[in-house]
């Protein structure tokens, strides 16, 4: 499916070094957008980056943490010299640690507020003046977050992980009451299970195992099919607001 729309938008995309992150930003570039790609691994990005250029895109490549309140500060003002006002923020960034509550795992709390969460709350506030602005202009301004089916089903062993999309989920919504009646459009999207490299943040082998036996069982969805939801929903005329979209595998229930 072609989304002309996206063409001539500038576009911010974390956790762009892999999984949901990168296909979002090759699809945003290859519909004709300018995409700035944030994540930490700089070598990898460039390689992305790289690629999407050879392929007629237009990408920047900007390693920044969005734990980090200067990483992010300074990777906003890089992207706002090469690419001015930027119009679509997809939070893409995530980690994922799965262990029981009781094993009290405080530093892996922190790492999944602190990404999750926290990191969401950064580039929101990075990119605000751009997206109002751009609104105000008569302009398609959209904030999409991704969340996880994690935010409404519990999980054993998830508690924190589901607890931090739970308020991606929250955050998504009160921002609608901020920002719907300025003209800029807030999506969030809950994934089931999808071919990503959370997976590979699973330290635990019983879980590892239990993960890779539910994958065997219902499947996953590909990270290209969630970019296109993402393309799909900021390509909607812009009085158009798909606010929540849930996308499984058919036979996760």
């Amino acid at each position: 499916m072609s989304y002309d729309s996206l063409a001539g938008r500038t576009a911010v995309v974390t956790g762009a070094a892999s999984g949901i992150g990168e296909a979002v930003a090759v699809l945003l570039a290859a519909e004709g957008a300018r995409v700035a790609l944030v994540a930490r691994r700089a070598e990898r990005l460039t390689a992305i980056a790289g690629k999407i250029r050879a392929d007629g895109g237009q990408a920047l490549a900007v390693a920044a943490d969005v734990t980090d309140e200067t990483s992010v500060a300074d990777a906003a003002a890089r992207i706002h010299a090469e690419y001015g006002t930027v119009d679509l923020v997809v939070n893409c960034a995530g980690v994922m640690l799965p262990h029981p509550v009781d094993a009290r795992r405080a530093d892996e709390w922190q790492r999944m507020l602190d990404t999750n969460v926290t990191g969401v709350l950064r580039m929101i506030g990075a990119f605000t003046g751009d997206l109002v602005s751009a609104a105000a202009d008569g302009r398609t301004a959209d904030i999409v977050n991704i969340s996880s089916i994690a935010a409404h089903l519990s999980f054993p062993n998830y508690a924190v992980y589901g607890a931090t999309k739970a308020a991606v989920t929250y955050l998504s919504e009160a921002l609608r009451g901020e920002f719907g009646p300025r003209d800029v459009r807030v999506t969030n999207i809950e994934p089931g299970f999808v071919e990503s490299e959370l997976r590979t943040h699973i330290s635990d082998a019983d879980l590892s195992r239990q993960v890779e036996g539910m994958l065997d069982e219902v499947g996953a969805l590909s990270a290209e099919e969630l970019a296109d939801l993402v393309a799909y929903a900021t390509s909607r005329p812009h009085h158009v607001n798909l606010r929540q979209i849930v996308a499984l595998p058919t036979r996760q229930v």
